[in-house]
């Protein structure tokens, strides 16, 4: 399977082979030095409209059905997990600005794809976000001190 860094789209494939993911390969992505179109989403909110029309315009919400969305989500999460594998906990607290940076576009690419995925579901994320919370104050309670 190839795996494609970036917001990605997965092709249709025909029944024969169907056991396979294929991808659309997409341009590659920025360097940190090149300059990109520029977004200002303050809420949740915001950041749904502004996906859902960024989807639209390129014809990927065909491509965006949970399935795929929840396997994007993985592949996010790995690549996160690239850039702390093999450094000691302390190394993991201390980043480099520019290796700061590409977690912080990692992490970006991970909340990019739970947004998606929740509005395709159509799940409010800070409600279930509040929800699960709650649920676990009650399985974790505060450790009493005495």
């Amino acid at each position: 399977m190839q795996i494609l860094s970036g917001f990605w789209a997965v092709k249709s494939t025909p029944a024969r082979i169907s056991h396979k993911l294929l991808f659309r390969k997409l341009p590659p992505r920025l360097s940190m030095n090149q300059t990109s179109k520029s977004y200002h989403c303050r809420t949740v909110e915001e950041l749904t409209r502004e996906l859902r029309h960024f989807a639209g315009e390129r014809d990927w919400d065909r491509h965006h059905t949970p399935k795929n969305l929840a396997s994007a989500l993985i592949v996010e999460a790995a690549e996160l997990l690239e850039h702390f594998q093999w450094l000691s906990q302390e190394e993991s607290q201390d980043l480099a600005p520019e290796k700061k940076k590409e977690v912080a576009h990692e992490i970006a690419d991970v909340f990019i794809y739970l947004t998606r995925l929740a509005d395709r579901l159509d799940i409010d994320l800070m409600a279930a976000a509040s929800e699960k919370m709650g649920l676990n104050a009650i399985k974790y309670p505060p450790k009493t001190h005495t």
